[in-house]
């Protein structure tokens, strides 16, 4: 039986305050309270796993073994069914540029183009099946882990639409819609999103059982 979350403390594994408060929006109705691992001073330990799930157990561990509190880490990112499955855990690197000035940066236009350049060259009649994929892990200082995966499938389209999203939502098409994650209400998405799915499962088995 899956270890279970009890009241109290719970770090969130990340250091991006957005993502903290959509966590801590998410389970405060069942009475825990988030703490990020930016705010508590932990280090961000090296994502070196070679799916989703093993890289948010690195981050949910990292973070368990720090602070002594149970931790939650996401691991997220597209894959692509014509690209053997990439950019999968390399969804954000894609992305990464350096500015003029030195300083690092994203530019999600110039990832997109890379996914639609691979297809392209694939031949108009490739399959552009793809899906969003999302790894909740939970750890315990002890050692001991849990690990839930949402998937969200689709399409890939081109040229990219709308402006409500971010990453790759402008190029994706959710099964069973016509609009990119991009020209949906964020509210909306949320509801059909691989992390929403993680979270419905992770919900089931840690406090509806």
């Amino acid at each position: 039986m899956t270890r279970r979350l009890g009241g109290g403390s719970l770090v969130i594994a990340t250091h991006n305050a957005g993502k903290l408060k959509e966590i801590s929006a998410l389970l405060q109705p069942y009475g825990i309270k988030c703490l990020s691992a930016g705010s508590l001073g932990l280090p961000e330990p090296p994502e070196t796993g070679k799916t989703f799930a093993e890289n948010a157990l690195i981050k949910a561990r990292s973070a368990a073994e720090a602070s002594g509190l149970a931790a939650l880490a996401d691991d997220s990112g597209l894959s692509v069914d014509a690209l053997d499955g990439r950019p999968g855990v390399y969804t954000a690197d894609w992305a990464e540029r350096q500015w003029f000035e030195g300083e690092p940066g994203r530019d999600w236009y110039m990832a997109m183009g890379k996914v639609e350049g691979m297809l392209h060259q694939l031949g108009p009649d490739t399959d552009r099946s793809a899906a969003f994929h999302c790894v909740l892990a939970i750890a315990w200082p002890d050692g001991e882990h849990a690990v839930y995966e949402g998937k969200c499938p689709g399409s890939l389209t081109w040229p990219p639409r709308g402006t409500l999203g971010f990453g790759y939502d402008p190029v994706f098409v959710p099964s069973g819609r016509e609009q990119t994650f991009a020209e949906i209400d964020p509210a909306e998405k949320h509801a059909i999103s691989h992390r929403a799915d993680a979270f419905a499962r992770l919900v089931a088995d840690q406090f509806e059982r």
